[in-house]
């Protein structure tokens, strides 16, 4: 199937690593034009040059959407230098940890901040910046990446911003969707990136097993029993992103591998 993707512009947040370099990874062998975004230079400028070997432009960009000066000054280099914006992808937030998660009755209000701050408002920040130049083209992608803590109550702090960003991406599906540009969240699992192998090792340690015992017992969260890779969560992406997707739109898919024992209707 032609995704459609090639030459249209996107904006990837978190594009530097995980599942937001991932990502960019999969919009590039489409043939899509991107900027990606992080507060990393360094990293930007190593996974820059990574991606073009598909051949297409890449925009490395640092920026810190926890800034909404720095979110309108990246949107307006890449409609200046792409000549537009199609796409957005917000992946620009910490992962949910692996590990002990700190008690609701004891999570503080700082902590809370910081991820309300981060996944939520940076996720607003750039939904606001691009939904005009999408409005006016008739078309336009915007994928969230939030996660599967949406659907649990096991991390206060995890389900509150993941809820949030389900919520908003509803919210700005509503508004936009009559405009040609829908909305769409993605609720990933836990997934294998770059930190897996040291997230491993720590449960290793942590549960006295081996490091393949460990691995194991962690994908045992996962119908497929195994953990889902940072490109099949982007596969999901891409098509989300990609004018294919158009009967989607403010709904949540869930790209963990499937929650055994439950039913989502």
């Amino acid at each position: 199937m032609d995704l459609q993707l090639r030459g249209r512009r996107a904006i990837v947040t978190g594009g530097s690593r995980g599942i937001g370099l991932a990502v960019a990874e999969a919009l590039a062998a489409e043939g899509a034009d991107l900027a990606i975004v992080s507060r990393g230079a360094d990293a930007l400028e190593e996974a820059a040059v990574a991606l073009r070997r598909h051949g297409t432009t890449v925009l490395p960009i640092a920026a810190d959407t926890r800034d909404a000066a720095a979110v309108d000054a990246l949107v307006a280099r890449v409609v200046a230098e792409l000549g537009g914006v199609d796409v957005l992808v917000n992946s620009a937030a910490a992962p949910a940890g692996s590990g002990a998660q700190v008690a609701a009755s004891q999570t503080t209000d700082d902590l809370v901040r910081e991820q309300i701050e981060t996944k939520v408002l940076g996720y607003l920040r750039c939904a606001r910046a691009v939904a005009p130049h999408m409005v006016e083209q008739g078309f336009g992608r915007i994928v969230n990446i939030s996660g599967l803590n949406a659907r649990s109550s096991s991390s206060l702090v995890g389900s509150v911003r993941n809820v949030s960003v389900a919520a908003m991406t509803a919210a700005l599906a509503d508004e936009l969707g009559r405009h040609g540009v829908t909305v769409t969240v993605v609720h990933p699992g836990l997934t294998v990136t770059e930190r897996t192998p040291g997230m491993i090792a720590a449960k290793a340690a942590a549960d006295g097993t081996s490091e393949a015992a460990a691995e194991a017992a962690l994908g045992r969260g996962s119908r497929l029993g195994r953990l889902v890779t940072a490109a099949e969560v982007a596969d999901v992406v891409a098509f989300l992103a990609s004018p294919r997707s158009v009967a989607i739109n403010g709904d949540a898919i869930a790209a963990g591998g499937g929650q055994p024992g439950v039913t989502y209707y």
